[in-house]
């Protein structure tokens, strides 16, 4: 089994970035938006800040309490959308119940959405047309790319049916002409169905949870989980260990996380760009 690393994806993506961003006459912004003390969410911010300084987009935090008012943030947000030296916003979900997931993005400014959160970038992706492509199913794609496999009929398999991974990357591997299942917690004898899969991404947010009963021998294995395990220690949804059947399996860290905040990046430096041409 081969370990397929981010770094060559990641190091590409970061140089397009880093270069879109110093030919500009100020540095591109972005802004994370965080609720709580996730530490999964502090992994992915503390990672995404990193990687935004080597690509010269300045990187601003906003961390909420997660019992914070609804009304008092969202006049907070609404001065920070209006705000046009912001040029991209990333809010982190899961939001805490209090907040409304379908009032915050259909507030936020489609230009400035960065992960494909506003219900007029959703209709664009789900519908085939050019637009902000979410950053993790987008960095699984880049990845895929890099391994060079050609999806069209191949069989694919995501676990995970969030509207953060699961459902857009199902449609943006249609696009590249591949039989997608998705799959979730109701999927009777969800093994079964991923070992019928050519390519499997695991997205479910459970530490190591997939182990060798769920792959296909050959199979490409890309695993999005980024989960703290008992003993504090990052891993992914995948079971490293048993992962021998697979042809390649991205690891955790240094896998696609690592792609997901170049082409994050990318987004904001672009994001940018359209307000000098």
């Amino acid at each position: 089994m081969e370990l397929l690393k981010g770094a060559e994806t990641a190091k590409a993506l970061t140089k397009r970035a880093r270069e879109t961003a110093q030919s500009l006459p100020r540095a591109p912004k972005l802004v994370i938006i965080r609720f709580g003390e996730d530490e999964s969410d502090i992994s992915y911010e503390t990672g995404a800040k990193k990687r935004m300084a080597k690509c010269a987009v300045d990187c601003t935090s906003l961390v909420y309490p997660s019992d914070t008012d609804p009304e008092a943030f969202f006049a907070e947000f609404r001065k920070l959308n209006g705000d046009d030296s912001v040029d991209g916003i990333l809010v982190l979900q899961p939001l805490p119940k209090t907040i409304s997931t379908e009032r915050l993005f259909s507030m936020l400014d489609p230009e400035k959405d960065m992960d494909c959160c506003t219900p007029k970038n959703r209709l664009r992706l789900f519908e085939g047309r050019k637009t902000v492509y979410p950053c993790t199913p987008e960095a699984v794609i880049r990845m895929i790319e890099q391994a060079g496999i050609d999806l069209q009929g191949k069989r694919a398999a995501v676990i995970g049916r969030s509207m953060v991974v699961g459902k857009p990357l199902a449609m943006m591997l249609l696009e590249k002409n591949a039989t997608v299942t998705v799959c979730h917690s109701r999927t009777k004898d969800l093994p079964a169905v991923c070992r019928e899969a050519d390519i499997l991404v695991t997205a479910i947010g459970r530490a190591e949870m997939i182990d060798g009963s769920y792959v296909k021998p050959g199979a490409a294995v890309f695993d999005v989980g980024i989960n703290m395990n008992a003993s504090g220690a990052l891993v992914g949804d995948c079971r490293q260990a048993d992962m021998s059947a697979a042809s390649l399996l991205t690891p955790v860290p240094g896998g696609v996380g690592s792609v997901t905040t170049s082409v994050l990046a990318l987004h904001v430096a672009e994001a940018a760009a359209k307000k000098f041409l």
